[in-house]
């Protein structure tokens, strides 16, 4: 197994909506194990593909309960609302109160192609939409009100002016 680099806030492939996978076969297998690696040492909860620069529709997490892995996941039910602080590997340094819904139902595929459904709440939910949004090529600024993400911008361009 090995440590992936971890694409941050700028690059290309963190902006773009990921493709379906159609192949599961020894390169993916080692994949998802080079992310659940890179995911533990960075630390985080949640890795997706365009974070390691893998423009393809699959991540790895663990909300506690041990490594799961999630391949083209469609989510089918979000629900309630809940609040919560996050961060995001791929926006280092930085969290926020989030709004996001409370309950989501995810489907897809499990690491060997086969279907899997999820339900998630609390943090297992967060983590699966989190996720989700990086498939779509959305970052967790996004999610932010519009004076949170102009002054994260006028932060970002503070510390590149520092440089």
């Amino acid at each position: 197994m090995a440590i992936l680099a971890i694409r941050t806030i700028g690059d290309q492939v963190l902006a773009s909506r990921s493709t379906e996978i159609e192949t599961f076969d020894a390169a993916l297998q080692r994949l998802i194990d080079d992310m659940f690696e890179t995911m533990y040492d960075a630390p985080g909860v949640g890795l997706a593909g365009p974070q390691v620069g893998v423009g393809k529709r699959l991540f790895v997490y663990d909300a506690g309960d041990g490594p799961e892995v999630f391949i083209n996941p469609e989510l089918v039910v979000a629900d309630g609302e809940w609040v919560y602080e996050e961060g995001c590997l791929s926006v280092p340094d930085y969290w926020w109160e989030i709004h996001r819904p409370g309950h989501v139902v995810m489907r897809g595929l499990d690491r060997d192609g086969k279907p899997q459904e999820v339900e998630g709440e609390g943090l297992l939910g967060r983590v699966l939409q989190h996720e989700y949004d990086h498939l779509e090529g959305k970052l967790l600024i996004t999610r932010l009100t519009d004076e949170e993400r102009k002054a994260f911008h006028r932060t970002m361009r503070e510390k590149l002016i520092d440089s």
